[in-house]
């Protein structure tokens, strides 16, 4: 039985979506405006240009290639480690994504949004912004091999979840290790068995909380002897006779289950004031350690938070530079979901039209 390219390469993205990424780019010029991909030398000039490659950025292209705005979007070659879809091609199952009762493979997902952006006319680059100036109109965004020039921008570069690296932390990945609670924390390999916590914030703490309705213990593994989170949700974990904190504790590697080796038995855990090594029988491990938004490349020149997020006027997608937008965990540190991404991706999209149209820079409706 024969295959086009195309969709060969499309099953072969969904088993090894990180190793797939090197092929992107020429798929993409055979599908999209050609002399874009080929003419690197000169400057490329677009009324909308979208880097990220996550649902907010997705979502953005769609509707903005539907409201003939013709956007290019960089999603990148590795950013932060990451292959092009972001966060979720990091994830097995997606279970709490609209539309598909029985879940769906992140990779995947992340492969349909694709496929439907490139639909519309959107141009998929898989370059990685390496710089963008914002201080004359029209905007310049750098790759390492060429310069685009867009009258508005749209920032959807995400957050990445910080990590602990020891043993079996890498090999476990997925297999019982996760850094999204409630992401993850309903699969069936979670319910019913006891779970750890790393943290010691608010993330921590509702992380833990949240755990609490699937697992039937939940650990809370701490290096220090106080937490850093606020009182009130302090108080609540304090509170809740399923979790228990392991102070002055650090783990120092993961194992896997006796009966299946390829998930997560149990840690060993560290007392970083003593040395003493425990075992502790888990069959789940949360990173709650924080997150680290994809805005260096930025050099300051939108406005940002203390943690790095950037700040965007409420009920807006609006930066602190006219004609510039985000969406997606680049601007949110609270919710982190791929649903409410893809919402300010939906909101960013309408944002740019709506200026570009203001601006007299843009002509035809949204459809």
């Amino acid at each position: 039985m024969s295959h086009s390219p195309n969709k060969l390469l499309s099953r072969l993205r969904n088993l090894i979506p990180i190793a797939f990424a090197s092929t992107i780019s020429a798929t993409s010029s055979s599908s999209s405006d050609s002399s874009f991909h080929n003419n690197r030398s000169s400057v490329h000039k677009t009324k909308l240009c979208i880097i990220g490659s996550g649902p907010a950025a997705h979502t953005a292209a769609i509707y903005a290639a539907r409201a003939d705005l013709n956007p290019i979007l960089f999603e990148g070659w590795m950013a932060n480690d990451v292959a092009p879809g972001g966060q979720l091609t990091t994830t097995t199952g997606v279970d709490n994504f609209p539309g598909f009762p029985d879940g769906v493979i992140g990779a995947d997902l992340m492969d349909r949004c694709r496929t439907q952006s490139r639909r519309f006319g959107t141009n998929v680059i898989t370059e990685t912004v390496s710089k963008v100036e914002f201080s004359k109109r029209p905007f310049r965004v750098f790759t390492d091999s060429r310069i685009v020039e867009a009258e508005s921008v749209i920032v959807a570069t995400g957050a990445v979840a910080k990590r602990l690296r020891f043993d079996g932390s890498d090999g476990f990945w997925n297999r019982g290790i996760s850094a999204c609670a409630v992401c993850d924390g309903a699969a069936p390999i979670f319910r019913n068995k006891p779970l750890a916590v790393i943290g010691g914030g608010d993330s921590a703490m509702e992380e833990a909380n949240f755990l609490t309705k699937y697992g039937s213990k939940v650990y809370i593994i701490h290096r220090r002897d106080k937490f850093r989170a606020s009182k009130i949700m302090q108080a609540k974990v304090m509170s809740n006779p399923k979790i228990e904190v392991l102070w002055n504790s650090a783990v120092v590697e993961a194992y896997g289950d006796d009966k299946n080796e390829r998930v997560v038995g149990g840690v060993k855990v560290k007392n970083v004031m003593t040395g003493d090594v425990s075992d502790l029988k888990v069959s789940g491990l949360f990173f709650a350690i924080g997150h680290e938004p994809a805005t260096k490349f930025l050099d300051g020149q939108l406005e940002l938070d203390s943690d790095g997020y950037i700040v965007t006027k409420p009920g807006t997608t609006k930066t602190s530079v006219e004609g510039v937008f985000a969406a997606g965990d680049v601007q949110d540190k609270k919710y982190r979901q791929a649903i409410t991404a893809a919402g300010t991706g939906c909101m960013a999209a309408l944002d740019a039209e709506h200026y570009l149209q203001e601006n007299g820079l843009k002509d035809g409706k949204s459809g």
